[in-house]
C-alpha cells in the first residue's frame, strides 16, 4: 500500500503540483499515515471474525495476536493496492507477491491449529520463507521502477518525489520485515507450544511420537535397539488430591527436570500428560542395558522432593518396550510399554518389560488392554446395578454394582473379557477407584430420592492388599456424604489367601470405618475356616454355581443348606445369587437364606431402569412377591 499510494502522489507531483520543499513532503507524508490508520481500521474489522474462529480452535491469545497482526500487515497491503493504481503493471506484481506471501502464512498456522507440526514446517520452509524473498524482489523492482518515472518527471519536482519515494519505501520495507519477523517468531511459538508440555517444557505426546517414527526409520543395522519407558509417579494422585495443585505442579517440575539429569545427549523425555512420562533411549544393546538405566531413575526419582519446604518421597514405576521386539511403529512401542508400566505396579517390583508371551496369541485382547486406560480416563466405562432383595419379603435392599464397557468401536464389552485383564496389566487400580465413585454417587442419589439403599462393589485381590484403599474408601464416603454402613465392599476367598496378613489389616481398617464386608463366590476359592472366624465380615454370599442347580440338584440343594445354616451359626448375613425361578427363592427362604439376588429378581440395569424398576417394586405389596 505505502509504495501505490506513493506512485499515486508521485504522478501529479510530475504533472500538475511542483513540489520544491521538505514541508511539502511532510504534507504528504501526514496523509500517508492517516490513509494508513483508516486502511488498517478496517483491516481488524475484517479480521475480526478470523481471530475468533481461529482462537475457537485453540491457539492461545498470544499467537492469536501475532498471527492478527501478520494478516493486518499483509492483507491491508493486498485488498489496497489495485484500489490506489490498478492499471500500473509493478503495482500488480507486489499484489500478487503480497497474494502469494499471505496465502503462504495462513495455511502455514492453519496447519499448527491442526496439529500437523511437520506439514507446517514443509510449508515454512518450501512456500513461506520462498514467496517472501520473492515479495521483496518485486517490491525493489517496483521502486527502481518508480525512482525511473520520478526522474523523468524533471528535475523541479525530482527532490520531493524522490523524497516521498524514499520514504514510502523505507515504510513498505519496515512493515514487509516487521510482518515477516512477527510471522517467524509466531511460527515459532506456535510449533514449540504444539509440540512441547507448557508445565515442564517436556516433548509433550505429538512430538513423542514423530521423534519414536524417525528413530524407528533411521535405526541403524549394527544390532542396537530402541527402548521406549513409560514412567508413572505413584504417589501423585495422593500429593494433588492433599495438598492441592500447585504442589502437585511443583512436584511435576522437580521429577521432569530429574529425569533430564538421568538421560544423556541423543535421548528424549517427554510428559504425555498428568504424572506420566515417557523416555526413548536409542541404540541400547538390550533389556539389560534398559534395566540398568531404569534402576538409576528409580534411585533419582526416590530421593526426597522440596516442596516449597515440604520433603516428600514419591516413587515410580517404569515399564519398557524394545523395538523391534515388541512393536514395528511408535503405537505398538506405546501401547506395549504402557502394559508394562502397570504390570510394574500391580506387581509392585518398580520395573517391567512387556512379555510377549502373554499377549502375543490374541491381538484383539492386546487391542483393549491399550484402549482400557483409555476407556476410563474417557467416560467409556458404565455401572449397571442388580437388586437385591429380602428373602422373606421381596423388600428392596439395595444392590450390587457391576461394570461394563461401552467401547466406541466394539460395542458393549463383557466384564469378563476386561476385568481379568485390568488385573494383568494393573488397570485394576483406578477400575476399582472408577467403581467406587460412581457407585456412592448413585447411593447418594438414592438417598436424596428417598431411597435408603446399601449399594456393593467387588474389590479384587490387588485392591485388597493395597494398604491405600481403606483412606481413598473413607475419602470418597465423605465426598458423596454416604453413610459408611451403606457400602458393601466384596472380597474372595482367594483374594484374602494372597497375602492373609496384609489383606487382614485393610479388612480390618475397612471394618474400623463401618463398612460392610462380604465373601464373595463362597465355596469356590481356597476356603478357610480359621481365617473366616477371624475376619471382620457380615455377610456370606453363595455362588451361583450351587445356587442355579439346587432345585435339581440334592448334593447343590445340601451345600448350599450347609452354608446358610454355618453363616447364621458364624452371625453373618447370607445372600444368595443366581436366583432365576420362583422355586430357587422358596427353597433359600425356607433354608434361611437372608437375601436374594439375580435374574428372576431383575438383571443389571442402568441406573434409569434401575429406578423406573424400583418405582414399579415399591407399588406392589412386597409380602405378595415371595
Amino acid at each position: 500500500m505505502w509504495l501505490m499510494v506513493a506512485g499515486a502522489l508521485a504522478v501529479p507531483a510530475g504533472s500538475a503540483v511542483a513540489i520544491t520543499g521538505l514541508q511539502q513532503t511532510a504534507a504528504h507524508r501526514s496523509t500517508l499515515r492517516v490513509m494508513l490508520a483508516e486502511v488498517e481500521n478496517a483491516a481488524w474489522q475484517q479480521n475480526a471474525l478470523r481471530s475468533r474462529a481461529m482462537l475457537a480452535k485453540g491457539l492461545t491469545p498470544e499467537i492469536a495476536q501475532l498471527r492478527q497482526e501478520i494478516d493486518e500487515a499483509v492483507d491491508t497491503i493486498a485488498v489496497n493496492f489495485a484500489a490506489r493504481d490498478p492499471d500500473n503493471p509493478y503495482a500488480l506484481a507486489v499484489q500478487e507477491a503480497f497474494r502469494t506471501y499471505d496465502d503462504a502464512v495462513d495455511y502455514e498456522f492453519d496447519l499448527l491449529e491442526e496439529g500437523d507440526l511437520l506439514a507446517a514446517e514443509r510449508v515454512n520452509e518450501y512456500q513461506a520463507d520462498p514467496t517472501f524473498v520473492a515479495l521483496r524482489a518485486a517490491l525493489a523492482d517496483a521502486a527502481q521502477r518508480y525512482e525511473q518515472q520520478a526522474e523523468q518527471a524533471g528535475r523541479q519536482a525530482r527532490l520531493g518525489t524522490v523524497l516521498i519515494l524514499s520514504g514510502a519505501a523505507a515504510m513498505i520495507a519496515g512493515l514487509v520485515a516487521r510482518s515477516h519477523r512477527v510471522r517467524a517468531r509466531a511460527f515459532r511459538r506456535a510449533a514449540h507450544q504444539a509440540t512441547h508440555d507448557a508445565l515442564t517444557g517436556l516433548p509433550n505426546r505429538v512430538l513423542l511420537h514423530d521423534t519414536i517414527a524417525q528413530a524407528i526409520a533411521t535405526e541403524s543395522a549394527d544390532g542396537s535397539h530402541l527402548a521406549l519407558l513409560l514412567v508413572d509417579l505413584d504417589r501423585f494422585k495422593e500429593v494433588n488430591d492433599t495438598l492441592g495443585h500447585h504442589y502437585g505442579d511443583r512436584l511435576l517440575i522437580q521429577a521432569a527436570q530429574r529425569m533430564r539429569d538421568t538421560v544423556r545427549d541423543g535421548e528424549t523425555v517427554a510428559r504425555l500428560g498428568g504424572d506420566e512420562f515417557a523416555i526413548l533411549l536409542p541404540g541400547v544393546t538390550g533389556v539389560a542395558d534398559v534395566a540398568a538405566f531404569a534402576a538409576r531413575l528409580q534411585d533419582a526419582l526416590q530421593a526426597p522432593f522440596d516442596l516449597d519446604g515440604l520433603s516428600l518421597t514419591v516413587a515410580g514405576s517404569i515399564g519398557a518396550a524394545l523395538h523391534p521386539e515388541h512393536g514395528d511403529t511408535a503405537d505398538e512401542l506405546l501401547q506395549r510399554a504402557d502394559i508394562a508400566m502397570y504390570t510394574a505396579k500391580a506387581r509392585r517390583t518398580g520395573f517391567a518389560v512387556f512379555d510377549q508371551s502373554q499377549d502375543s496369541t490374541d491381538p484383539r485382547k492386546l487391542t483393549l488392554a491399550g484402549d482400557l486406560r483409555r476407556g476410563i480416563d474417557e467416560g467409556q466405562l458404565v455401572l449397571h446395578y442388580q437388586p437385591k432383595v429380602d428373602a422373606q419379603t421381596g423388600r428392596v435392599l439395595g444392590a450390587e454394582a457391576l461394570v461394563r464397557w461401552q467401547h466406541p468401536e466394539h460395542g458393549l464389552i463383557p466384564p469378563n473379557d476386561f476385568i481379568p485383564l485390568a488385573e494383568h496389566t494393573g488397570l485394576i487400580t483406578p477400575l476399582t477407584r472408577f467403581v467406587l465413585d460412581s457407585a456412592l454417587k448413585q447411593c447418594r442419589a438414592w438417598l436424596t430420592a428417598g431411597h435408603e439403599l446399601t449399594v456393593a462393589v467387588n474389590v479384587s485381590a490387588h485392591g485388597l492388599l493395597d494398604l491405600d484403599l481403606p483412606a481413598e474408601i473413607a475419602e470418597r464416603l465423605a465426598h458423596w456424604r454416604v453413610p459408611a454402613r451403606l457400602l458393601t465392599v466384596e472380597i474372595t476367598e482367594t483374594a484374602i489367601m494372597t497375602d492373609p496378613e496384609r489383606a487382614l489389616r485393610v479388612v480390618e481398617q475397612l471394618h474400623a470405618l463401618g463398612v460392610h464386608l462380604s465373601i464373595d463366590d463362597f465355596g469356590t476359592g481356597y476356603s478357610s475356616m480359621a481365617y473366616l472366624k477371624n475376619l471382620p465380615v457380615q455377610e456370606l454370599k453363595i455362588d451361583r454355581t450351587f445356587v442355579s442347580s439346587m432345585t435339581t440338584s440334592e448334593r447343590d440343594a445340601v451345600i448350599v443348606r450347609s452354608t446358610v445354616e454355618l453363616g447364621r451359626n458364624l452371625g453373618l448375613r447370607v445372600i444368595a445369587e443366581g436366583v432365576e425361578d420362583i422355586a430357587t427363592w422358596r427353597q433359600l427362604d425356607a433354608a434361611g437364606c437372608d437375601a436374594l439376588q439375580g435374574y428372576y429378581i431383575s438383571r443389571p440395569v442402568d441406573p434409569d431402569a434401575f429406578d423406573t424398576w424400583l418405582g414399579s417394586r415399591q407399588a406392589e405389596a412386597p409380602a405378595a412377591l415371595a
